[in-house]
């Protein structure tokens, strides 16, 4: 079985994204809702089995806290576990108006 943690920069200000409502979405469809901490991180307190997983992050709630205009109201982050893989880890660089992820450590 498989941990999951996540972390999520604010790139415009270079800072943690701190409070943004993150859900994932397991190979059974079951999803599990977390909010990042004051360092913009979460783990999940879940194992996951091998499979297709989705992560949603709430980008536009959390940039409308801010009174801030955003394009993309939330990042859906598709990424598949491998057997016997012990943790992951995928991390979410933000702004108002683009996004990159990968997979951290």
């Amino acid at each position: 079985m498989t941990s999951l943690s996540t972390h999520v920069l604010d790139s415009v200000r270079g800072r943690p994204a701190a409070g943004m409502v993150v859900v994932l979405h397991d190979v059974t469809g079951e999803a599990h809702r977390g909010c990042t901490d004051d360092d913009g991180r979460f783990r999940f307190d879940v194992e996951l089995t091998a499979g297709r997983h989705q992560l949603v992050f709430e980008s536009g709630p959390w940039f409308a806290l801010s009174g801030t205009d955003c394009f993309h109201p939330e990042v859906v982050v598709a990424f598949t576990v491998q057997p016997d893989e012990p943790h992951v880890h995928a991390a979410l660089l933000l702004s108002p108006f683009a996004y990159t992820t990968y997979r951290g450590s």
